[in-house]
């Protein structure tokens, strides 16, 4: 990348960052301490902004950068993660936004403990949520490198470490000094423009292709190098049974965990009534339900305009497709309007990812702050004593996703994510719908849910090609690989749910049927809600 391509990238990168910096000093100066404030903004946002928020906190970079480079690279296989991220919206919108907001404060911790033993369901939650926030962090952290490392002109390890570590320390400030009004304002200003870069890039393929789908299909097969292959089923979860289990087990974990992802669950608090929370969701399902259909077009367009060998050559994991078929679109790497597009649509990645990294560690603070911290004291913690432990939070889980950000350089950030999505739906997601909607359910059935989950996801990656046994294993040198799936969902969600159920059928405290009721009365009517 030549010196006239990083100075307007550089450049707009600034203002985006001036201008965020500036939104999160008018909060703080704005503030008054309060938990509510912190944790929720709040409650003061109408269901447009906070729509918007959602959507600029699930429009990632594994959407934006991963997504994009995958469908460039492995074509109709591709398309699954795109898929899947839309329809797991259903979920969220039938069975959980609005019964979380009536049930909950902060976390998700709230809705479980609202009928059961505090102190144990809160340690186990709040460890789930952490754990789940990090790995979503990560992948955040591993697309900021390649992004930024290309967008310098310089693929080395030290460009790429400096743009996790600046990126980690943005995320702090954001969180630390702004909180969740902040953080919101920042989503709702990256939502718009991912969304009309998106818009932008999506007219230019199909003007590009003269609105003729059929003819970039047929030409982004061309120039893969598979052929018609490129444009079906198998190219890369069909060529052996493992890879097609793989194939379920990724899609079971996109479309469930969405519903037990922890700074997606905190944005239906930062609405004042359910009914709100459930036009949020509306709102957001419309935007990302555009904005995936639109990522289809930008992966073959890239396939078709860039070359998947040109992008393997840019980033093995595809990470850079999008910016590369900017530079094309615009007119190539020597012109105008290829260097102005291409800087546009780095500045936007960017933003992408400084705004979902600062609302997951907002969420996995309140977690360490509200759920283990005020769980493990033996006195209770006072509002602003809770609120100190999320900013100090804020950074340590910042040092802890930049140092594994940089681990995981070389993998795909849209793959890292279907890791994040597979813990949730193990662990969250069993304990959050059994505490939802089973009368029956016990405190020894909630933690055994959590940990029942978490712990065999976690295990089975560990035992897995994502970590040894590969080139493209964390670890190549060493294989502990034991595992024949990359995505543990089928198996770990499965045990999730049949761990809390277990604990439950085996417990000897009986279920607090009088605490269900009113849990029930009050997730469905509002009655008594904060």
């Amino acid at each position: 990348m030549t010196g006239d391509h990083r100075a307007p990238a550089l450049l707009l990168f600034g203002v985006f960052v001036a201008i965020t910096l500036a939104i999160t000093t008018w909060v703080s100066r704005n503030r008054h301490g309060s938990a509510e404030e912190f944790y929720a903004g709040g409650r003061l946002f109408s269901p447009m902004e906070n729509g918007f928020a959602i959507a600029g906190d699930y429009m990632s970079a594994a959407s934006f950068l991963g997504v994009t480079g995958l469908i460039a690279l492995c074509g109709y296989d591709g398309l699954l993660y795109a898929v899947g991220f839309l329809v797991a919206w259903l979920v969220v919108l039938f069975c959980v936004a609005e019964l979380v907001r009536n049930c909950g404060r902060f976390t998700l911790a709230d809705v479980v403990a609202a009928r059961m033993r505090e102190r144990p369901v809160r340690i186990a939650a709040g460890t789930s949520s952490v754990t789940v926030s990090v790995l979503y962090l990560v992948a955040q952290m591993v697309g900021a490198g390649s992004l930024v490392a290309m967008l310098l002109g310089d693929t080395g390890t030290a460009a790429r470490a400096w743009a996790v570590i600046v990126v980690g320390a943005l995320m702090v400030v954001y969180v630390a000094f702004g909180g969740m009004r902040a953080t919101t304002w920042i989503q709702i200003v990256k939502a718009v423009l991912l969304l009309g870069c998106t818009i932008a890039l999506t007219v230019l393929v199909l003007v590009r292709f003269h609105g003729d789908l059929d003819a970039l299909l047929r030409t982004a097969a061309e120039r893969s190098g598979y052929g018609p292959a490129f444009l079906a089923p198998g190219l890369k979860y069909g060529g052996s049974w493992s890879a097609r289990l793989d194939f379920i087990s990724l899609g079971l974990a996109l479309v469930l965990g969405t519903a037990g992802l922890p700074h997606i669950l905190s944005r239906f608090y930062t609405v004042p009534t359910a009914r709100a929370a459930r036009r949020s969701v509306v709102w957001s399902v419309g935007l990302i339900g555009g904005f995936y259909l639109m990522t289809v077009v930008l992966g073959f367009g890239a396939a078709a305009v860039v070359g998947p060998e040109a992008v393997r050559g840019s980033n093995a994991a595809g990470n850079t497709a999008v910016p590369l078929l900017a530079l094309k679109l615009g007119g190539g790497a020597q012109s105008t309007g290829g260097t102005v597009l291409f800087a546009v649509v780095g500045a936007v990645a960017f933003a992408t990812i400084l705004a979902v990294v600062a609302g997951v560690t907002l969420a996995s603070s309140a977690a360490v702050a509200h759920d283990l911290y005020a769980s493990l004291r033996r006195r209770r913690a006072g509002p602003r004593s809770e609120v100190a432990v999320a900013r100090a939070a804020a950074v340590g889980i910042g040092v802890v996703a930049i140092a594994l950000g940089l681990l995981a350089r070389d993998l795909n950030v849209a793959f890292l994510v279907g890791l994040a999505f597979a813990v949730s739906a193990s662990a969250n997601l069993p304990v959050l719908m059994y505490s939802l909607f089973w009368r029956g359910f016990t405190t020894r059935g909630a933690v055994w849910a959590v940990y029942g989950g978490l712990v065999p996801a976690l295990g089975l990656v560990l035992l897995s090609s994502v970590v040894s046994g590969s080139p493209e294993s964390l670890f190549p040198a060493v294989d502990f690989q034991y595992f024949p799936l990359q995505n543990p969902g089928i198996v770990s969600i499965p045990l999730g749910f049949l761990a809390g159920w277990i604990g439950t059928v085996t417990s000897a405290e009986p279920a607090d049927e009088a605490r269900h009721a009113e849990t029930e009365v009050r997730s469905l009517t509002g009655a008594g809600a904060v």
